[in-house]
């Protein structure tokens, strides 16, 4: 532990620029994915303002409980599937995960494909049941 903090003093150049670039890099891909909300957030834009809730995580996990209205397109098969949500282009796209791994690649996947308002859910479904709001079954 004595050299890391030898080496910090030795190159504060090295060390700043490294440091500098990783945080732009968590800003450069938090703002590529999108704006995140919280579940109540959520559910205000669902209910003023006809959100969409794109979820997407597996079918088996969709069909244990989902959002009520969510779309479900697997986030594997999502590129291919784009074109199901065309209609949705205009109004505001939630996208909803299992923790939020998989939804800052969808939201940039979606802005690329001409969606406007694309917004991701903080924390997923797991964060949704943490809070015990309304889950449908399949």
């Amino acid at each position: 532990m004595e050299q890391f903090f030898t080496f910090l003093g030795n190159h504060p150049l090295l060390v700043g620029t490294f440091v500098l670039l990783v945080v732009l890099f968590f800003r450069n891909e938090s703002a590529r994915a999108g704006a995140t909300v919280g579940t109540q957030e959520l559910v205000r834009l669902v209910n003023k303002e006809d959100a969409i809730v794109l979820d997407v995580r597996d079918r088996t996990e969709f069909m244990e409980g989902h959002i009520v209205d969510a779309v479900n397109i697997p986030y594997a098969s999502l590129e291919s599937r784009v074109d199901e949500l065309a209609k949705h282009k205009e109004k505001p796209v939630v996208i909803a995960c299992k923790m939020g791994q998989h939804s800052g690649a969808a939201g940039t996947l979606l802005q690329k494909n001409g969606f406007t308002n694309v917004t991701r859910l903080t924390g997923g479904y797991a964060e949704w049941r943490a809070q015990n709001l309304p889950m449908v079954k399949s």
